[in-house]
């Protein structure tokens, strides 16, 4: 029988393989990004596919740093370098990615970067060049497509949020060929018109949908322009060379025309609020007179002899009752320790212990006996008792060993 392998010891024999083949330890895959998952530990799982295969990826969150520079995402045409290697745990080759550039949309980026860096170097950016935007418009310029969802968007909300403002349409080009032309040519009428606001923008898409809003002649027509400009293009996230060199730059279209158009309704509402503030004037001048005086009787009232010497009087009797709860603490404080003394001194009296049927013993010189070594049979002695005095003579003397 031939020799028997470990599923372990095949799989890394072939990562042994991968490991030492040079070209995939230093690989470039171009393909469409799928399943692509951003782990919380910060690694990115994905797969790279074209028309014909498939292999899976992995981009380490160290590796991400300098290795990508963009989000990452589903349906992304790109080209990622590495490493293959297989997985030993799963037996599965895969890319263990390094760097990752966009393909095709990667060329459009680096063009936008060079455009703005270029407008950004002369000025187009600044923000002391930027026009104030008026708070009560009139005429509202707007320049995108007339069949779009922003046009939509942006009358839906005027006309919710003040509809006595006039809003000006100039049909534009928003997206391909010869749209930034048209986005040009319609800042540039509207600039005549004397409107007080131009909103530029368009829904949100990839970079290619919005690159119209990228080129340098809407750019410089905007910088040109007279008339204030909010540029609200695509969704949040999306972000043109017309934003940086607007006056203003919104979200989106709707937030766009938040920022031109200002709420009327809840002008009213503040308006109202105002009125009902000034019809109490006179009230509260009232109010606040009446407490000048109250407060001003309470301080005549304060400085007052009368109330003076209700104060003392009250603060004399405070005293006496302070002084003579003090001289009964003191008293009663003597009296327990006299109490105390006539205790102790009972204690050492002589006569004190006699009480419980004890005797005081003295020999004939009248000296304290306190042992029988001290007496002889035949010895007169003196016992004292609690109440007289006994004179015996010793008849026997028996000594304790």
């Amino acid at each position: 029988m031939n020799k028997i392998y470990t599923v372990a010891q095949v799989n890394g024999y072939i990562k042994r393989l991968f490991v030492s083949d040079y070209a995939l330890n230093h690989i470039y895959m171009k393909g469409e990004v799928s399943n692509c998952k951003y782990h919380s530990s910060g690694h990115i799982y994905f797969t790279l596919k074209d028309q014909e295969s498939a292999i899976s990826c992995v981009m380490f969150a160290g590796s991400r740093k300098e290795g990508l520079t963009f989000q990452l995402a589903d349906g992304q045409s790109v080209v990622a370098g590495g490493n293959v290697s297989v997985y030993e745990r799963d037996g599965k080759y895969q890319l263990y990615a390094k760097e990752i550039f966009l393909h095709g949309a990667g060329a459009l980026y680096e063009e936008y970067e060079r455009l703005k860096k270029k407008l950004s170097d002369e000025g187009l950016f600044d923000s002391d060049k930027k026009k104030t935007i008026p708070m009560f418009p009139k005429k509202v310029g707007i320049v995108t497509s007339k069949t779009g969802a922003a046009i939509r968007d942006i009358e839906s909300i005027a006309k919710r949020r003040n509809p006595y403002v006039q809003l000006v349409l100039y049909p534009a080009q928003v997206q391909g060929v010869g749209a930034g032309k048209t986005i040009a040519k319609g800042i540039e009428q509207l600039d005549k018109m004397n409107m007080d606001t131009i909103i530029i923008g368009r829904g949100g898409g990839s970079i290619e949908d919005l690159w119209a809003f990228n080129e340098e002649i809407v750019a410089r027509a905007i910088f040109r322009a007279n008339t204030p400009i909010i540029s609200g293009t695509g969704h949040e996230t999306d972000t043109t060379i017309a934003d940086y060199v607007a006056d203003l730059r919104a979200a989106t279209p709707s937030a766009a025309c938040e920022l031109a158009i200002p709420d009327y309704f809840g002008m009213l509402e503040q308006f109202r609020a105002y009125e009902q503030a000034l019809r109490r004037p006179i009230e509260h001048k009232i109010q606040t007179y009446r407490y000048q005086l109250d407060n001003k009787q309470w301080q005549l009232e304060r400085v007052s002899p009368k109330q003076k010497l209700q104060e003392k009087k009250m603060r004399l009797a405070d005293l006496e009752i302070k002084l003579q709860d003090i001289m009964e603490q003191k008293i009663e404080r003597k009296r327990h320790q006299i109490a105390l003394y006539t205790e102790k001194l009972h204690g050492l009296s002589p006569t004190a212990k006699l009480t419980g049927g004890y005797g005081f013993i003295t020999d004939k010189d009248k000296k304290v006996l306190r042992s029988v070594t001290k007496i002889q049979e035949g010895d007169t002695i003196t016992v004292t008792l609690i109440d007289g005095e006994i004179e015996a003579t010793v008849q026997h003397i028996t000594e304790q060993k």
